[in-house]
């Protein structure tokens, strides 16, 4: 299995290399990590140690880094002198944190092979890991186990059908037991767990948790968004796809209330895509990015075109949107929660717990298709439901808050 595993992992890397010459994420990939152990050696040289004790978060991609974050600058907040090495495996995350100021370092990580593996452990020696939700590198968690370095993963779910608990699993199946302590999101995970005789767990909830409310108590504001949305109750929807803009669309066109507004805030903010969009919405509709004081009172709609203000934006709404749910699986919908925000989204839901209890709890609705997507907003109009709704959904964030603090608790534990 190991060495499926890691021809596997080889013929990814190459994949990636031919992709990189056509695509530009793919390219981002690449280019990230060539020469990638000069690199390293380089910024340690640009800031030495000194032989402070080195914490290593890893993360996959964005999503993963915000549930990181509070653990990270709970970290800092108690212990200042640690030094924390950040990796990431996606470009999504590294071009967007490579400049995070809670990371003394930010880099990709390696192709997971044993000589990499290897040779990230001789040049960062880091004193403890931090893994988020998902990741699982066979080679570098090897590495740190053979090493005695404590690694710890936060905010992790687990699924009947993971290799760790399949027979044919092989290897892999002794990865969990390889963690110094599970952090896991909720009580299935840890029956999983459980059923393999392992005992380094802990039911703590989901980090995320922790950041939407850090995000909706110190929320920046927008003028104009402000200036846009004026007395108006407003709908916003975020991180939509063409799937959802195809509901959305005649929704907004034929349906939303005479003096309400919408702000839509697109997956895809090509300048294409954003035009598109804005040709097939009836009224007037401005570009944040073109946005000034004389378009603005007029506008009905309003069309996100940039990237990271997103999670701010749910403090102006009344009511959310949340695309993905007619693709791979719905986006955040924690952060309009988090305002106190009933929220609609699409039937791929299942994989998240929260849209789960804001389906049976009533603070969030699924929809099909345009015509439940209309019933599910008129239901919300009046005062009595729309209030209710709301607090069931706020009620989730408040009542599950707090597995930063236990992860960081543990954490500053294992360092000393």
């Amino acid at each position: 299995m190991r060495f499926i595993y890691l021809a596997a992992i080889q013929l990814y890397g190459l994949a990636l290399q031919l992709a990189g010459l056509f695509n530009a994420k793919a390219g981002l990939w690449v280019a990230g990590r060539r020469q990638w152990r000069a690199r390293h050696r380089a910024l340690l040289e640009a800031k030495p140690r000194q032989g402070l004790p080195l914490v290593w978060v890893h993360c996959a991609s964005l999503g993963e880094f915000e549930q990181g974050r509070p653990v990270i600058e709970g970290l800092k907040a108690a212990r200042p002198e640690i030094q924390v090495l950040l990796t990431f495996f996606s470009p999504s995350g590294y071009e967007v944190r490579k400049n995070y100021s809670s990371a003394d370092y930010v880099v990709y990580l390696p192709l997971d092979t044993p000589a990499n593996a290897r040779d990230f452990m001789a040049i960062w020696q880091p004193a403890l890991a931090v893994f988020v939700k998902y990741e699982f590198w066979y080679f570098h968690l090897k590495a740190l186990q053979q090493r005695g370095i404590p690694v710890f993963l936060v905010s992790a779910l687990f699924r009947p059908g993971q290799l760790f608990f399949k027979p044919y699993g092989g290897p892999f199946r002794q990865l969990p037991g390889w963690f110094h302590h599970i952090f896991v999101q909720n009580e299935s995970s840890g029956a999983l767990l459980r059923a393999q005789g392992l005992r380094n767990f802990s039911v703590a909830g989901d980090t995320r948790i922790d950041r939407v409310l850090q995000i909706a108590v110190n929320a920046h504001a927008f003028p104009v968004i402000a200036a846009f949305k004026g007395d108006a109750p407003l709908l916003v929807a975020g991180s939509t796809w063409p799937e959802d803009e195809a509901l959305l669309v005649p929704f907004l066109n034929d349906h939303l209330p005479k003096g309400w507004k919408a702000i839509i805030a697109p997956h895809q903010i090509s300048d294409s895509h954003i035009q598109g969009l804005a040709k097939r919405l009836q009224g007037r509709v401005v570009r944040y990015s073109e946005a000034t004081t004389s378009n603005l009172p007029e506008a009905r709609i309003l069309l996100i075109d940039n990237v990271g203000m997103l999670s701010a934006l749910y403090q102006y709404g009344r009511l959310a949107y949340i695309g993905g749910g007619f693709g791979a699986g719905i986006h955040n919908t924690l952060e309009p929660i988090a305002f106190g925000l009933p929220v609609f989204f699409g039937p791929k839901y299942d994989k998240f717990e929260e849209a789960r209890y804001l389906v049976q709890s009533g603070g969030g609705f699924s929809i099909r298709n345009l015509q439940e997507l209309k019933a599910a907003f008129d239901q919300l109009i009046p005062e009595t439901p729309y209030l209710a709704a709301s607090e069931k959904a706020r009620q989730y964030v408040l009542e599950n808050q707090g597995a930063s603090r236990k992860a960081v608790g543990a954490l500053l534990k294992a360092i000393g």
